[in-house]
């Protein structure tokens, strides 16, 4: 593909390694050629770098294949998980996981980003459903307010929730930035 085409979220083979597109800008300055100019993050090695390529300068797309994995359980070394159109079971680590290794659940399930046979993302639901297990007493009447307080959840990720919220209920929460939603229902 040519450098123009470089979308944010791309994964492109630079210096054969793997690296995903960060951020890009197309510059066309004055009188000089076009360039973009691109930052990258080298799944390999997780390094972020930026560089710069003319406008019609090809470059390599990587082929991602893309699956459906279910959480199978956590131990020490990482993430048991199964597939869920051949039932074969992997094992992903926590440096590969990322930030997403702590949201993933026994029974979750989520999408997985493959390339050359082995997983470089994770791509977890927009929701996740847990159980608060520790954080202050609620407030009496206490009402929606701004003011929130710390609480942590049944995976062990402490969010910050509103003060009416108490202990021992299910809440929703969005495991991409880590935020509280709502009640469950």
């Amino acid at each position: 593909m040519k450098a123009s085409d470089i979308r944010k979220g791309h994964i492109l083979i630079m210096d054969g390694a793997p690296c995903r597109v960060m951020d890009f800008q197309h510059r066309t300055p004055g009188n000089l050629r076009a360039f973009v100019q691109v930052r990258l993050r080298n799944l390999l090695s997780g390094n972020t770098f930026d560089t710069r390529l003319s406008a019609t300068e090809n470059v390599e797309s990587a082929r991602m294949d893309t699956k459906e994995l279910q959480v199978l359980y956590r131990d020490g070394s990482g993430t048991h998980v199964m597939d869920q159109s051949s039932y074969d079971q992997f094992m992903i680590d926590d440096e590969t996981a990322g930030d997403a290794a702590q949201w993933l659940e026994p029974g979750m399930t989520f999408q997985a980003e493959w390339l050359d046979g082995r997983p470089i993302g994770l791509q977890l639901p927009p929701v996740i459903e847990l159980e608060i297990v520790e954080t202050a007493p609620a407030m009496r009447g206490s009402t929606k307010t701004a003011s929130s307080k710390p609480a942590k959840l049944s995976n062990g990720v402490t969010v910050q929730v509103p003060e009416f919220v108490s202990e021992g209920e299910r809440v929703r929460v969005d495991p991409r930035s880590g935020q509280y939603l709502e009640r469950a229902k």
